[in-house]
């Protein structure tokens, strides 16, 4: 007889795998274990110090007067360069977007570049920064937005057409000093 050599793979292939199940061991129920409970921590945000209402309002007054000065500083500018109509708004209360208009009625579209460069000027002094600037290229009706003063250089014609004295009519008017 004549014996056939067979492969280590070819047995392995051939031979079955016979799993031998373990038997479940039931669990032991034994009475309640009572559940310890960790300690947990509570550490509490360190909070900042009340501003007195005091404190508040005379940070408020300082900034409206700051702003009223800026305000005049920028009327006076615009008179400096012969503007016309000029009229500064207080709007404080009666606003919730700004507390002072500047408006005034340029010559040119030249002028009223120039009277625009020269309050941005001023802002900087009154360490006012500028958030927004409108139609400066076209110089019908340039806007400047500092955002506690808006500033409105108008020409003649945008002036009378939009009329913002009317509009705010109920606004006191600041006197300018030349």
């Amino acid at each position: 007889m004549v014996k056939k050599k067979t492969s280590k793979i070819a047995k392995k292939k051939t031979q079955k795998k016979v799993s031998v199940a373990k038997p479940k061991t039931q669990k032991k129920v034994s009475a309640a274990k009572p559940k310890v409970q960790k300690k947990v921590s509570v550490v509490k945000p360190k909070t900042k110090k009340k501003v007195s209402a005091a404190k508040s309002e005379t940070r408020q007054k300082k900034a409206l007067d700051a702003a009223r000065a800026f305000a005049l500083a920028a009327a006076k500018a615009a008179s400096e360069r012969h503007c016309s109509e000029i009229v500064v708004l207080d709007l404080s209360g009666k606003s919730p977007a700004t507390d002072f208009f500047v408006i005034a009625t340029g010559t040119s579209d030249r002028q009223m570049r120039t009277v625009s460069d020269e309050i941005n000027e001023a802002a900087r002094e009154h360490k006012f920064q500028r958030f927004g600037r409108a139609g400066y290229e076209q110089a019908r009706w340039i806007l400047l937005d500092y955002v506690d003063v808006v500033i409105h250089i108008f020409d003649s014609e945008y002036r009378d057409y939009y009329d913002l004295e009317l509009l705010w009519g109920d606004a006191e008017r600041l006197t300018i000093d030349k």
